[in-house]
């Protein structure tokens, strides 16, 4: 649909009666040059409140073809429109006017919504690298285990149809999605992917590799050694980013061993108490992360 043909399926709304009434009654009050100045302002108004809610409404709403590139040629795919590759081959994806998207081979992804303001893909199983250059919160891609959401990055992105995966950071800062559960993944980093479990907890690349298993078994794999021992004695500064969200994750008697881990690593900040971060209060917990996120 072009811009003029949605334009003119745009609904007519008749003004209410008592604003009519009510700019009547001014215009009579003032003075006849200043009563053709409010008409002027008037009419001014209103073609500004039409003009902003017509962009609005385009830039939103208006749906897009975003064009696929492959080795036999270029086509454009919309919502709805699905992306498959098969053992040896492989596309790009032009995602509208903000990045693109590598399908490797054996991909099954899908075009969910495909419009200025929101730009959405499903990936079924396969793996993607995205590039994306835009303001945060305008490019998802959804999996069985949850959504990325990207926060202006570069990332790979891995899944099968039962929701293991892996997402890796390269630029930017991703956060990953999956019911009341966050996992907020920056350059170097990743995350694993549970089925039925969402995101698991970030560790950096570089992170020591007895705290990386720990990681990846805790919560899932039962093992001699307390993983949650293990974490904190390898952690380094910037394994902050695992502590971090370990907080929210252990029971409330492992809660406090995490805190004083972070502790002992870098200052608390001034305006974050124990007792509030170990309550999980929201504002707390969100001002000790742009604290800690300096050394991420």
């Amino acid at each position: 649909m072009s811009n003029q043909d949605f334009l003119r399926h745009l609904p007519l709304v008749k003004a209410p009666e008592s604003i009519w009434a009510s700019l009547e009654a001014k215009l009579l009050e003032e003075p006849p040059r200043r009563a053709v100045f409010w008409r002027w302002a008037l009419a001014a108004g209103v073609a500004l409140a039409i003009a902003g809610s017509v962009y609005w409404a385009v830039t939103h709403f208006y749906e897009e073809r975003w064009e696929v590139a492959r080795a036999s040629g270029v086509s454009r795919v919309g919502a709805g429109d699905v992306i498959e590759t098969g053992s040896g081959s492989r596309a790009t994806v032009k995602v509208g006017k903000i990045g693109s998207v590598e399908v490797a081979p054996n991909t099954f992804l899908r075009v969910v919504i495909a419009r200025p303001g929101e730009h959405r893909l499903a990936l079924l199983r396969g793996e993607i690298q995205a590039k994306i250059s835009a303001p945060p919160r305008l490019f998802f891609v959804e999996t069985a285990s949850g959504t990325a959401v990207d926060l202006g990055c570069e990332y790979t992105l891995n899944a099968d149809e039962d929701g293991s995966g892996l997402l890796r950071v390269t630029k930017g800062w991703v956060s990953f999605q999956w019911k009341t559960l966050e996992s907020l993944v920056p350059a170097g980093a990743r995350c694993l992917l549970r089925p039925n479990a969402g995101p698991g907890i970030p560790y950096f690349d570089d992170a020591p590799e007895s705290l990386k298993q720990a990681i990846e078994n805790f919560g899932f794999v039962k093992s001699a050694d307390d993983p949650l021992d293990v974490i904190l004695a390898n952690a380094r500064v910037r394994d902050t980013l695992t502590l971090w969200h370990l907080l929210s994750r252990v029971d409330p008697s492992g809660r406090a061993r995490v805190f004083d881990g972070i502790a002992a690593l870098t200052p608390i900040p001034a305006g974050v108490s124990r007792e509030l971060a170990l309550k999980l209060d929201p504002k707390t917990l969100e001002l000790w992360k742009n604290e800690l996120a300096w050394t991420w």
